[in-house]
C-alpha cells in the first residue's frame, strides 16, 4: 500500500503454503451479480503470477468460474477459492455469487474470510443487496474496502461513482470512504472516449502508468494533476482522524508536515480495525498484458492494510453436549477447530470439503472428530462421528495442489469426508468439538419434483441427500399431507441449478410438478348421518348400522369421538371399530379429498346381528355415516395462513403493503427497525405465496427480505374453493 516495487510476482505467486499466521490474508469479494468479480480475481491472479497472459490455469480452464454449470449460465453460482501470494504473504481470496439466490454461497465466503472487498461497477451503482451486505460486515466489525471496476465504459466516472460510493457505506462517516488513487486517462479514441491508463497515488504523487501492460511509475505532469491536490487534502484528514496519536491532527492544521511513513502506517491500521474503507480502481489486462491496472495496488492493499487472522475471533465453540470452550484465535498449537464452509462433488474424487481452520494445525491422514448440529429442520441429521481425512489440497481452477498441512487461519480442500456437510465442524478425535454455526437466510421458495423414470426414483433419495449435505440454504421436505417431494431453495435460479446439479453429478433426473398446499376440511354445521353396511352373500354375512351427528368445532381441534349409545344397540366390542371407520374415512376427506379436522362426531345409535357383524363391517358403516353427513352438510375448505414479517427499505414500504393486501393478506401491524426499514407484520393464505421469495425481490429490487410460519388453517373463501373443487386439486 506503501507504492512499492515488484519485481517478480510470478515467482511468489506460485507459493500456495503458509507456515503462520501472520503471512496469510483472507478475503472475500461481495458485489452484485455482473460488478467484474471473477474478472478482478483473475486480473489479480495473473498479476500475482499465478495464471498464464490469457487468464487461464495450465489446464486452460477459469481459475473461478471453472464448473460446467457456471460455463452455462454465465454467472458465478457457487464460492470458489483461489490462493495466490504476493511478497511473501498468502492471499487467499474467495470469489463469491453476486446473485441474490445463491447468498448462501456468500455468507459461507464471509464467515471463512477476514476482510471483504466490495466491487462496484462504474456503469451499475451500488444496489440495494450489496449495501444490506456491507451492513452486515459493519455490524461485526470486518474490515472493508471498495474497488470501483468497469471504468471502460462509455459513461464511466470514477469520482462520481467515489460520491456514491460514499452516500452508500459511510453513514456514520463519509469521509471514512475515500480514494486512495485517481485514475488518468489517456487520449479520446475515434468513439470520443478517453480510456484509463494509469493511476495517481494520492499520498506518494507518484503516477503509474499501466498503458504498455505493466505498471511503470514515474512523476505525473501538471496537466495530469486536476484536482489531486484537493482530493490528497481530504484523504489525508480522514487518515489522521483515524490516527491512534489524537495530537497529529492539531499538528498538521497548523501546518506541520506529516510524513508519508506515518499516513501509510495509520491508514493500514485504520483499514485493518474496521474504521476506514480506502477506494480503490482496477480493470482487467488488455491481451498480451501482464498486469491490470490497480491491480498491484490492490494486492499492497489487502497485504498491508487487510488483518491477518490472528484478528478474527474464533466463533462460538462448544463440546458436544454443549459446554462452553474458550480458545485462543489461530493457536497453531491449541485444540484443532476447524469448519466446513463448502461441500462439493468431484466426479473422480468424491466429495470435496473447503475448511477453514480456526485453532490447531490439521494433517492428512489423520483420524478428526465431525460433528454437524442445528439444522435438523431443513433436513439434515445431528451427527457425531470419526473419519478419517484424506489428501489436503489447494484449489486451483479445476486442479488439486497437494500441500502437506493447514495451519490456524488458512484455507484447505479435504478429500474423502464421506460424511462431512457444509458447516460441520472438524476436531480432534479424542478432543470432539462443535462450532456456533454461521446465520443461513431461510429457502422459502417451494419446488415440488418427482422422478422421471423408474430408475431416476430408485437413485433419487441418495441424490437429494447429496444435494442438501452440499448446500445448507436448501431443504429437503417429505409432506406426508400433500406426499409430494418438496425442495425448498432461495429463488428460482437456484432451484435451477439445484436440478441440474442432480442430473449432471447424481444422474438422477426429475420432473417439476405443480406445488401442492395441504388443505383441510371441517363441517360448517351440524348434521347427522346413518351409516348401514348390510350384505349376505352365502356363509356369514355382514351387518352393521350406526347413526352419528357431527359438529364443528374450534380450530385445532382435531377429531373428538364420543359415544352416546344406550342399551347396547351396538355392543361395546363393535364401538372401537366405528370409530377407526370414522376416523380412516376423515383421514381420506369427505368432500375434495383433504383431511377433515376440528369435528365432534358422536355415535348415538345402531344396530348389530348375533352372527353378522363384525369389526369390519362397523368400520366400514362408520365411514358410510361420516359420508353421508357430509353429503348433507355444508363442508369448508381450510386453507393454511402463514404470518409473514417482511424486512423493507422505507421507500417500499407502500407498494410491500399493497402488494400483500391484494394476496387476501390481513396487516397486524409495522415497525420501525433501525434506521430506514419497516418490518410490515401480516397472515397471508399460503396459496398466495407460493412465489413470495421471487415477487417480493422484484418488487423491492432485492433489498427487501421475508420470513414466514404457519399459524392455522382457516376457512377459504366460497369462490376460491369452488374454483379448487372444480379443479380437482390443491396446487399453490
Amino acid at each position: 500500500m506503501g507504492d512499492k516495487t515488484h519485481t517478480h510476482p510470478g515467482a511468489a505467486g506460485r507459493a500456495l503454503t503458509a507456515d503462520q499466521p501472520a503471512s496469510i490474508r483472507n478475503v472475500v469479494l461481495v458485489g452484485h451479480s455482473g460488478s467484474g468479480k471473477t474478472t478482478l480475481v483473475e486480473a489479480l491472479a495473473l498479476t500475482a503470477g499465478a495464471v498464464n497472459r490469457a487468464g487461464r490455469v495450465e489446464d486452460g480452464g477459469s481459475v473461478s468460474d471453472y464448473d460446467e454449470i457456471e460455463h452455462r449460465q454465465q454467472r458465478s453460482v457457487q464460492l470458489s477459492l483461489v490462493p495466490v501470494a504476493w511478497d511473501g504473504i498468502k492471499i487467499n481470496i474467495l470469489d463469491t455469487p453476486g446473485y441474490a439466490d445463491f447468498v448462501g454461497e456468500l455468507r459461507a465466503g464471509l464467515r471463512a474470510a477476514d476482510a471483504a472487498l466490495f466491487v462496484v461497477s462504474a456503469s451499475d451503482g451500488v444496489d440495494g443487496s450489496t449495501r444490506m451486505v456491507w451492513e452486515e460486515c459493519a455490524a461485526v466489525g470486518m474490515p472493508r474496502a471498495i474497488v470501483i471496476t468497469h471504468l471502460e465504459a462509455a459513461r464511466a466516472d470514477f469520482e462520481e461513482t467515489t460520491r456514491v460510493c460514499a452516500e452508500a457505506f459511510g453513514d456514520d462517516d463519509p469521509d471514512a470512504v475515500l480514494p486512495l488513487y485517481l485514475p488518468l486517462r489517456g487520449p479520446e479514441g475515434p468513439d470520443g472516449h478517453a480510456p484509463v491508463t494509469g493511476l495517481v497515488g494520492l499520498l506518494t504523487r507518484k503516477l503509474f502508468d499501466y498503458s504498455t501492460g505493466e505498471r511503470r511509475e514515474s512523476e505525473p505532469g501538471e496537466d495530469q494533476l486536476p484536482g489531486l491536490d484537493e482530493a490528497r487534502n481530504r484523504l489525508i484528514e480522514g487518515i489522521i482522524a483515524e490516527s491512534e496519536d489524537e495530537t497529529l491532527m492539531d499538528r498538521y492544521l497548523g501546518g506541520e508536515q506529516v510524513e508519508i511513513k506515518t499516513l501509510i502506517q495509520d491508514l493500514e491500521r485504520a483499514v485493518a480495525r474496521g474504521t476506514f474503507f480506502p477506494v480503490l480502481a482496477a480493470a482487467p489486462a488488455a491481451d498480451g498484458a501482464r498486469q491490470g491496472l490497480g491491480t498491484v495496488e490492490l494486492l499492497d492493499l489487502i497485504t498491508g492494510g487487510f488483518p491477518t487472522p490472528f484478528e478474527h475471533p474464533v466463533p462460538g465453540v462448544t463440546t458436544p453436549d454443549g459446554q462452553v470452550r474458550e480458545l485462543k484465535p489461530c493457536d497453531t498449537d491449541g485444540p484443532l477447530a476447524a469448519e466446513v464452509v463448502k461441500t462439493a462433488s468431484d466426479p473422480y474424487v468424491g466429495r470435496i470439503s473447503l475448511v477453514r481452520v480456526f485453532s490447531g494445525t490439521l494433517r492428512p491422514d489423520r483420524t478428526v472428530h465431525v460433528s454437524g448440529h442445528g439444522l435438523t429442520d431443513r433436513g439434515h441429521e445431528d451427527h457425531d462421528i470419526d473419519e478419517k481425512v484424506g489428501a489436503l489440497s489447494m484449489p486451483f481452477g479445476k486442479q488439486q495442489r497437494p500441500v502437506t498441512q493447514a495451519v490456524a487461519g488458512d484455507l484447505v480442500c479435504v478429500a474423502k469426508l464421506g460424511r462431512a456437510e457444509t458447516g460441520d465442524t472438524l476436531s480432534a478425535k479424542d478432543d470432539p468439538l462443535l462450532m456456533e454455526p454461521w446465520r443461513m437466510p431461510d429457502p422459502l421458495l417451494p419446488v415440488a419434483i418427482q422422478a422421471h423414470s423408474k430408475a431416476d426414483e430408485d437413485k433419487l433419495s441418495q441424490g437429494l441427500s447429496r444435494l442438501v449435505a452440499e448446500d445448507p440454504t436448501m431443504r429437503l421436505e417429505h409432506n406426508q399431507d400433500t406426499h409430494q417431494v418438496v425442495l425448498w431453495c432461495l429463488g428460482e435460479a437456484h432451484a435451477d441449478v439445484a436440478l441440474e446439479r442432480l442430473r449432471s453429478r447424481y444422474g438422477v433426473q426429475v420432473d417439476v410438478v405443480p406445488h401442492k398446499v395441504a388443505l383441510r376440511e371441517t363441517f360448517a354445521d351440524k348434521a347427522a348421518g346413518r351409516g348401514r353396511h348390510v350384505k349376505q352373500s352365502g356363509g356369514h354375512g355382514q351387518y352393521a348400522i350406526c347413526e352419528i351427528e357431527v359438529e364443528p368445532l374450534p380450530g385445532g381441534s382435531g377429531i373428538e369421538f364420543v359415544d352416546k349409545v344406550v342399551g347396547g344397540a351396538v355392543p361395546r366390542q363393535f364401538i372401537p371399530s366405528v370409530e377407526k371407520g370414522i376416523r380412516a374415512q376423515a383421514a381420506k376427506g369427505v368432500a375434495a379429498g383433504h383431511p377433515l379436522v376440528d369435528v365432534r362426531v358422536t355415535l348415538l345409535d345402531g344396530k348389530a346381528h348375533s352372527v353378522d357383524s363384525s369389526d369390519a363391517a362397523f368400520q366400514t358403516a362408520g365411514a358410510l355415516a361420516l359420508r353421508e353427513a357430509a353429503a348433507e352438510a355444508r363442508i369448508h375448505l381450510l386453507e393454511p395462513v402463514a404470518e409473514v414479517g417482511v424486512l423493507v427499505p422505507d421507500d417500499y414500504v407502500g407498494a410491500v403493503m399493497s402488494d400483500l393486501s391484494s394476496r387476501r393478506g390481513r396487516l397486524l401491524g409495522t415497525e420501525q427497525v433501525g434506521t430506514g426499514r419497516t418490518l410490515i407484520r401480516a397472515e397471508v393464505p399460503e396459496f398466495e405465496i407460493g412465489r413470495y421469495a421471487v415477487d417480493l425481490r422484484s418488487l423491492s429490487h432485492g433489498t427487501a427480505r421475508f420470513d414466514r410460519a404457519y399459524a392455522r388453517h382457516e376457512p377459504m373463501p366460497a369462490q376460491i374453493a369452488e374454483r379448487i373443487r372444480e379443479q380437482g386439486g390443491d396446487e399453490g
